[in-house]
């Protein structure tokens, strides 16, 4: 591909990195990763002021570029462009967040009126329930991918929802550690999630 004369040097080296991304070169997907993690989680910690939504949402972010790393063009720099799904991960998560069913304790039409036609109801039909538990599955496996000392740390971070001090006390490591060992396992899943995607 043909470089952009309007990209900066830094862009330059991006795009040379995204290009080889492209054609599967594990390194250069590392390099952008590395390149780009802090500053990443950074703004994404900024927009919703919670270290742990923000280490789920620097993942999330990746995993998006990396999938549809195919889609990117030099028209601007990647940085950019990366920065833009992080960001509208963030609105997407807030939105979500914000969300609220509106409280139907005393309907105003009595026993007979119909709150279904104007509350959406929350339960998934069929077919979301299907996807989601395929999702839910396809996770567990790649999980299962993860050495025992990462897959505990996973589960007992996302499927338990326990605390740092809880898996540090449950695992008898320091919290510091607890933190290190969870980018580590993070980064790993990531990366099986993108060799996978790609088959």
């Amino acid at each position: 591909m043909e470089i952009n004369k309007n990209l900066s040097d830094k862009a330059q080296r991006d795009l040379r990195l995204v290009n080889l991304a492209k054609e599967g070169d594990d390194r250069a997907y590392a390099a952008l990763l590395n390149r780009y993690r802090d500053s990443i989680y950074y703004l994404i910690l900024k927009m919703v002021n919670n270290p742990s939504d923000a280490d789920d949402l620097t993942i999330d972010t990746f995993g998006k570029a990396f999938k549809n790393i195919d889609r990117y063009t030099p028209d601007f720099a990647f940085s950019t462009w990366l920065f833009r799904i992080a960001t509208n991960g963030c609105i997407d998560f807030i939105r979500k967040k914000r969300q609220t069913p509106a409280p139907v304790d005393h309907p105003q039409g009595g026993e007979d009126s119909d709150i279904s036609v104007i509350l959406p109801s929350d339960s998934p039909d069929p077919e979301e329930s299907l996807i989601n538990e395929q999702r839910i599955r396809r996770l567990r496996e790649v999980v299962d991918q993860l050495k025992p000392i990462y897959r505990d740390l996973i589960e007992l971070r996302y499927y338990k929802e326990y605390s740092y001090e809880e898996i540090a006390n449950t695992m008898e490591i320091p919290v510091g550690t607890v933190k290190a060992r969870l980018n580590r396992a993070k980064a790993l899943l990531l990366n099986i999630f993108r060799k996978t995607e790609k088959r």
